[in-house]
């Protein structure tokens, strides 16, 4: 998948000086019910724009809706994950939109919104709507040694893609405020020990545990266990459930999966010591 850029325009990145224009393009490739989706622009170092936000959106739906996919990774082209948005020399990036429906949240649907569990392999730079981007996913491995910040107070405009939402659900008020109001820099290390990702790794370790996990999920996780957990859990926090409105929904998805094939299939595989075959895998 890719789009058409406007060409011979001088394009820096807030973490670099300036690069040769270049086109981010959505690579995907599933294996073994594992959709790997990689931002691809190695020129401005998988720098976003609303197009490619269009085509991560159709991707996610598209493969939220294939029974053959169990996880999806998101990750960039080497050396980074995602340099943030492309920024022009002159005033053109962040001048008034053209178009009425523009958004600060352009990938839709999240990562959140869907069933499919998504890991974030942040694998090196993750700046601006590369970082709130990540946030959507449900775990996050991050590069040690990389640069992140949510900078957009810096350049004069704010953080997007509901990383006021986002953020403060991971971190709590206080740290996301300081990210927030301040854009500064932060380390791998400190996104760990605040919660805002699950581990860090040396950069080209990254993808391969992000696809670790996603295969041990797609294979010993039932695929109806594992939409219907991510739905409440991420519910849960979107409409502030009580505790009781969460305990009617884990009785309804009990009542849901209990006698269910994958229910038998589960214990008995345990038993036995053998990889489970869930109901699609026959």
């Amino acid at each position: 998948m890719g789009f058409d850029h406007q060409k011979n325009r001088e394009v820096r990145s807030v973490d670099d000086p300036v690069w040769d224009v270049g086109v981010t393009e959505l690579l995907a490739d599933v294996a073994e019910g594992v959709a790997t989706l990689t931002l691809h622009g190695p020129a401005t170092r998988n720098a976003f724009t609303a197009e490619l936000g269009r085509e991560l959106g159709a991707a996610y739906r598209r493969l939220d809706e294939d029974p053959g996919v169990r996880v999806i990774v998101l990750t960039g082209t080497a050396p980074a994950f995602c340099s943030g948005a492309q920024i022009s020399i002159g005033t053109e990036t962040f001048a008034a939109p053209d178009n009425p429906d523009f958004s600060a949240s352009p990938v839709q649907p999240a990562a959140f919104e869907l069933s499919t569990p998504v890991i974030a392999a942040v694998n090196g730079h993750a700046i601006g709507i590369g970082m709130t981007l990540a946030l959507h996913a449900d775990v996050r491995i991050l590069a040690e040694g990389a640069r992140y910040a949510i900078p957009q107070v810096r350049f004069g405009v704010a953080p997007d893609a509901m990383a006021h939402w986002t953020l403060p659900r991971l971190v709590g008020t206080a740290v996301a405020a300081e990210l927030l109001l301040t854009g500064a820099n932060f380390s791998a290390r400190r996104a760990v020990e605040t919660g805002l990702a699950n581990r860090c790794l040396p950069a080209d370790e990254v993808l391969g545990a992000a696809l670790e996990l996603a295969r041990d999920i797609a294979i010993n996780v039932a695929p109806e266990s594992a939409a219907l957990t991510k739905r409440l859990l991420w519910d849960a926090q979107m409409t502030g459930m009580a505790p009781a409105e969460v305990a009617t929904r884990e009785t309804a998805d009990h009542l849901r999966l209990m006698g269910s094939r994958d229910a038998t299939e589960g214990p008995r595989a345990f038993m036995e010591g053998r990889t489970p075959r869930w109901r699609d895998q026959g």
